[in-house]
């Protein structure tokens, strides 16, 4: 996580625009504030801000009338690429850094995001049983394998030698990102969960019913035998 240090430009920047009015501060309430301030840092509370105004290199929100930085890179766990549109908005924060000296708060909003989405991992991974199957989404390719997400924040591993019942080179030669694909649980071990293909997807012979195969094949015979129909040997 960057820290104080890396944004110290920017913390610069930001305070060369502070208005008057937020210079004369309640010195008892801002003390309160301060320490209420130094314990969210240890104990992760968070809490909700609006953020006020965009600056060099991030946002501004105030907290109880001190002004607070949340650099461009942890307003979210995406790209932020307008700062203004988060002008106006409401968002979740930690507070991560406190320096009551310098009168400077750095907040972080992906940081928040980040430990929701972990629990939420960690609350649908408790339901994975071995041999559960489900309807998943390719995410990525690698040499070795497809990492499929099977729903929510929960992903697995189909190792290379699991995609097919054929042998194959790479993983691209038969998926794409974001294909749909049937996989199944074979293994759960160390927060990792493996994956397989094979066996789920219906064989080619299969796409065909016996039906469609005998017409096909009575009428090869027909064209067959009008064609030889005539012909003296």
């Amino acid at each position: 996580m960057e820290s104080m240090k890396d944004f110290e430009k920017e913390l610069e920047e930001s305070y060369k625009q502070l208005d008057s009015d937020y210079i004369e501060q309640n010195e008892a309430d801002d003390d309160d504030t301060w320490v209420m301030l130094k314990e969210n840092v240890k104990s992760g509370e968070v809490i909700n801000v609006k953020i006020k105004e965009a600056v060099k290199g991030g946002v501004i929100a105030y907290i109880d009338e001190l002004r607070a930085f949340i650099p461009a890179s942890q307003i979210s766990d995406t790209y932020t690429e307008k700062l203004d549109d988060w002008v106006g908005k409401h968002i979740d924060v930690i507070v991560t850094e406190v320096d009551k000296e310098k009168e400077r708060i750095i907040l972080s909003g992906k940081e928040v995001i980040k430990n929701r989405k972990k629990a939420e991992r960690e609350k649908s991974f408790e339901k994975v049983k071995v041999g559960d199957t489900y309807e998943g989404s390719v995410e990525s390719l690698q040499s070795y394998g497809a990492f499929v997400n099977i729903g929510g924040e929960l992903s697995g591993l189909v190792h290379i030698s699991q995609i097919s019942d054929k042998r194959i080179k790479s993983p691209r030669d038969v998926l794409k990102v974001g294909q749909s694909v049937k996989v199944k649980v074979i293994k759960i071990e160390e927060g990792k969960i493996s994956l397989t293909m094979k066996g789920l997807e219906p064989k080619l012979t299969e796409l065909y019913s016996p039906k469609e195969v005998s017409i096909e094949t009575k009428e090869l015979t027909t064209s067959l035998g009008s064609l030889l129909k005539g012909i003296k040997l």
